[in-house]
């Protein structure tokens, strides 16, 4: 985080221009510099620069009333066992005039500021800067490697290096003679992640503070070794000003900043940051969630499901979901192709509507399978956000629907799905919509028929190229994941 004049530009023009679903989350997703999200009793946090942070019950809505002492900027935090290492930056980055910071770690049984174990430890320092030296210390990013159970931690800005010092997990101070390695310049607000066998450093490029003016985006770097050297997509070192590009301003969002990583379910990821500006939110400093990506060994943000009509393609063959009804063959003059005069005039082809094929539907559930997609309206299905009905991790619940109608797509009782006849609200036709690390999607009932609770087990899948069910998730397969194409 660089301190610089803060501008704040809010646009109603704009705001009421834009008709997609917003990038950020809904409730008061208002937060600067977030951390990594963490879960604590079922519930989410993110704590950012000043003294509180973020709940949410459900990754989608967000609130204030998190609470982490001590002020400062820019937190991340990590559990460890069972109690969670909260580590923060003590003035610096230029905030009041200089750049002589302090890093700080405490800890904390709970998360929940309304249970009788919350309880912070006092605050240990384990890294500073003399507002002298090339580097300033503010912006920890913190790491437990799963290989060695070593932790580290990253932290710095562009007044120098970007520098990993490591501490002991036990006590979360710093381990003694470890010494300070410079590992990046031109940036800051990092983070590390490992992932087969890589360890990659984000660092939050560009100019913040500023509003819809601000141009932060977040690059990376990976290496073998925790210690570098960090080498982008084309040979770059992050010494050297290197780092391949994950995300950047888009849909109506500027300055994305302050990664971090959340592993959800096996292929299912997302990344956090925040906004430098929400142009759909008067230009606000908001908590942004992503799907993230794993494209050739690095990663990228992915995008948010959006609402629209599609074929939903099964991964496996390539076949389309659709309604179990007879198919209706469309009328068309048939001519051998060599009895054609080239220059008659052409006539397109109308689209198959739907009030030529409903009258012949059953009027009550029908069942659905998986064919050949052929443009017809028993395989076009409508997309559309329940934003009443909550949401989860990067989205709100969707409903699924036959275009043109309110025929609704639900679980059943026995792991099944079909349609009704209308859309009612109820949570076993709300769909979670969420795409994989591979660019594909899965798709999952908020709930079951006869089972307690939200669905986190059972996802759409493809039994056989012409059964669609219910089954357990299994990144491992494609009969777990769908696409969905927009013809």
């Amino acid at each position: 985080m660089k301190f610089s004049k803060l501008f704040i530009g809010a646009s109603v023009f704009a705001a009421l221009m834009s008709v997609q679903t917003a990038e950020a989350q809904t409730g008061q997703p208002y937060i600067h510099d977030p951390s990594t999200l963490a879960e604590c009793d079922g519930k989410f946090y993110t704590f950012g620069t000043g003294q509180g942070g973020l709940i949410s019950e459900d990754g989608w809505s967000w609130k204030g009333g998190a609470v982490r002492p001590g002020g400062g900027a820019a937190p991340d935090v990590i559990k460890l066992g069972d109690r969670y290492l909260v580590i923060y930056g003590a003035t610096g980055g230029g905030l009041g005039g200089g750049h002589n910071g302090r890093i700080l770690t405490m800890w904390n049984k709970t998360l929940d500021p309304n249970s009788p174990n919350f309880k912070y430890t006092e605050a240990i320092e384990v890294a500073a800067s003399d507002g002298q030296e090339d580097n300033d210390a503010i912006d920890p990013g913190i790491m437990l490697d799963p290989n060695t159970g070593r932790l580290w931690v990253s932290y710095g800005t562009y007044f120098g290096f970007i520098r990993l010092i490591e501490l002991d997990p036990a006590t979360g101070k710093r381990v003694e003679g470890n010494v300070a390695k410079d590992i990046a310049i031109d940036c800051e607000a990092t983070d590390l992640i490992y992932r087969d066998g890589w360890y990659y450093l984000l660092g939050t490029h560009g100019t913040c503070c500023d509003g819809v003016n601000s141009t932060y985006n977040i690059v990376v770097g990976r290496s073998r070794n925790v210690e570098g050297p960090y080498i982008d997509n084309v040979g770059r070192d992050m010494l050297q000003g290197g780092g391949k590009m994950v995300i950047a301003a888009g849909d109506r969002v500027a300055g994305p900043g302050h990664f971090g990583r959340t592993i959800v379910d096996e292929g299912v990821e997302v990344m956090s940051c925040h906004y430098e500006a929400d142009f759909n939110q008067g230009g606000r400093s908001v908590l942004g969630i992503r799907p993230l990506l794993w494209k050739n060994g690095w990663p990228v943000a992915g995008d948010r499901f959006r609402e629209g009509t599609y074929e939903i393609e099964s991964e496996r063959r390539g076949y389309a979901l659709e309604l179990a009804v007879d198919f209706t063959r469309m009328k068309q003059e048939r001519r051998a192709w060599f009895r054609m005069d080239p220059n008659e005039p052409v006539v397109p082809i109308e689209n198959q509507k739907l009030e030529e094929v409903i009258g012949e539907w059953p009027k009550d559930d029908i069942e659905v399978r998986i064919g050949d997609y052929m443009f017809r309206p028993h395989q076009r299905w409508t997309i559309t956000a329940v934003p009443e009905a909550g949401g989860y991790l990067s989205n709100p619940y969707f409903k699924i629907t036959i275009e043109g109608t309110d025929r609704a797509l639900a679980a059943t009782e026995d792991l099944e799905v079909k349609t009704v006849p209308s859309f009612t609200g109820a949570d076993e036709q709300l769909w979670r919509i969420e795409q994989l690390i591979d660019g594909t999607f899965r798709i999952m009932p908020k709930a079951i028929p006869g089972q307690e609770g939200v669905n986190k087990k059972y996802v759409l899948y493809s039994v056989a190229d012409s059964t669609p069910t219910l089954a357990e998730w299994d990144f491992n397969t494609d009969n777990s994941k769908w696409n969905f194409r927009n013809h």
